[in-house]
């Protein structure tokens, strides 16, 4: 199948190029803007589990792109996570913690607050973080060599006031 819309790094072009004047840095609400209609159109065509699908896999190749090109090289766990919180905060992404880490379980708790998807929406009965969950699959997939599963469990839009998400490696 020839494919149109293949991701490359590239794609992203030369911002200092193409934006002398504006800059690299867009207000979060107009990404918010097109991130949302995307969510409303997919949702609309193919169903609420068909786009949170989508959008957790989109998330997961930006994590793997996202990790191959953004970030150094870390040698172990603790230097990719301090790696990952100084990237994200200084990409105003959002502060990431590590709050528990289970290596021999393969399981982590890490949030996000100031997340750039929810923080400051109105509240819902439901998280909605689901690009970012596998944004996190797609960064410690790369980073470990070993698939993920990562489920939000707290969210902005829940009522609480950072994302928390629970990092568990795939049984094989």
């Amino acid at each position: 199948m020839e494919r149109k819309y293949e991701f490359s790094w590239d794609l992203l072009g030369d911002v200092k190029e193409g934006r002398p004047n504006l800059g690299p840095m867009v207000r979060t609400e107009i990404y918010r803007l097109m991130q949302f209609c995307f969510r409303d159109v997919l949702e609309t065509n193919y169903g609420s589990e068909t786009a949170d699908k989508l959008f957790y896999e989109s998330g997961m190749l930006a994590g793997k792109q996202f990790y191959q090109n953004a970030m150094n090289e870390a040698e172990n766990f603790n230097d990719f996570i301090k790696s990952l919180q100084s990237i994200l905060a200084d990409k105003a992404i959002g502060i990431l913690r590590l709050e528990t880490s289970d290596f021999e379980q393969g399981k982590y708790v890490l949030s996000i607050s100031e997340d750039l998807d929810c923080s400051g929406l109105p509240e819902l009965d439901y998280q909605i973080c689901v690009y970012d969950e596998g944004f996190i699959a797609g960064l410690l997939e790369s980073f470990t060599g070993k698939k993920f599963t990562v489920k939000e469990v707290d969210c902005w839009c829940t009522g609480d006031r950072t994302c928390r998400f629970v990092a568990k490696i795939c049984k094989e």
